[in-house]
């Protein structure tokens, strides 16, 4: 019943707590009794509430949108959900204004459903639930990870598979095609809770990130494609820092490295400089969860990192 009714079971829980299901016409009490064959049940849905996060008019890149979900392409230095931190200007914020009476309610709240995030700092693809229907089989697709992500990275140095160094870390192995893939665990760092790191000690969740080489940058730099058999917070950003590769532009990953202006001139100081890290969310692709239609998308690199790359392509 849960599944096809699209209920979560802490919500159908509550609403039995609550006297909003009953039994052959008896009001059911008690969510622990069995269930027998020939008995009625009736799940009487109050409409969903509005949540207090306000609805702010901000203009959003729709890529797919039905009753049942949208597809965004967000941009750099836009939050996803509002926090303490960023209460207004967020993507929620946004879908809240954009969707309006569209949303028919998560969890008995009319709101859009965050099934994955992407980092501020990281532009790119992003689905989100517009029902309760849709909610539940996204969420699944994304816990088993059916869910197919790639994203385009700028990275510091060039990650080869056949690299000594590499293949001496634990947890990184190498793949037919010259793919790198880092299996390890992460957990917030010990001592900076707004980072995660990789640990050993079983304290963490098990996190797979596998990395091919697009381009080469004279071995100082290296257009990479990233694809996330798990989803974890800042993964593909921890997992290449890890390696030795940190991403350009990370402030909080990515080390000291700069590029040589020497070298590279005007791509350096443009490389140096860049304000973000030099991550894009490129491709999205799931099983639409109501009418199961694939649905694959794409999203061509933003301007700041197409000129990035450009100036990189252009070093002679």
């Amino acid at each position: 019943m849960p599944v096809e009714a699209a209920l979560s079971r802490s919500r159908l829980a509550r609403m039995i707590e609550e006297g909003a299901v009953s039994r052959d016409g008896l009001t059911l009490r008690d969510g622990k009794s069995r269930v027998a064959e020939g008995e009625t049940y009736r799940i009487q849905l109050d409409p969903a509430v509005t949540v207090e996060t306000l609805a702010e008019d901000i203009p959003l890149t729709v890529i797919w949108e039905d009753e049942d979900l949208i597809v965004i392409d967000k941009p750099a230095g836009m939050v996803v959900h509002p926090a303490p931190g960023s209460p207004h200007g967020t993507l929620v914020n946004a879908l809240l204004f954009h969707c309006g009476d569209s949303l028919s309610g998560i969890g008995g709240e009319r709101r859009p459903g965050i099934v994955h995030r992407i980092d501020k700092d990281t532009s790119g693809l992003l689905v989100v639930a517009k029902s309760d229907r849709a909610h539940h089989g996204l969420a699944r697709q994304f816990e088993d990870h059916s869910v197919a992500r790639r994203y385009l990275a700028v990275v510091h140095g060039m990650p080869q598979a056949g690299d000594p160094r590499l293949r001496g870390l634990r947890g990184i192995s190498t793949e037919a095609g010259g793919i790198l893939r880092i299996a390890t665990e992460l957990a917030r760092h010990k001592t900076d809770r707004q980072r995660q790191a990789v640990v050993w000690d079983g304290g963490g969740r098990h996190a797979v990130t596998r990395v091919r080489v697009i381009e080469d940058y004279k071995g100082a730099a290296a257009l990479v494609e990233c694809w996330l058999e798990t989803g974890r917070t800042h993964q593909i950003r921890v997992h290449m820092a890890y390696a030795g590769h940190g991403l350009i532009g990370d402030q909080t990953y990515g080390g000291t490295r700069r590029l040589a202006p020497k070298v590279f001139g005007p791509a350096a100081e443009l490389a140096n400089a860049f304000p973000r890290q030099a991550l894009h969310a490129a491709t999205l692709g799931f099983d639409h969860p109501v009418t199961g239609q694939r649905l694959d998308f794409s999203s061509p690199l933003p301007a700041d990192f197409a000129a990035l790359v450009a100036a990189l392509r252009a070093v002679p």
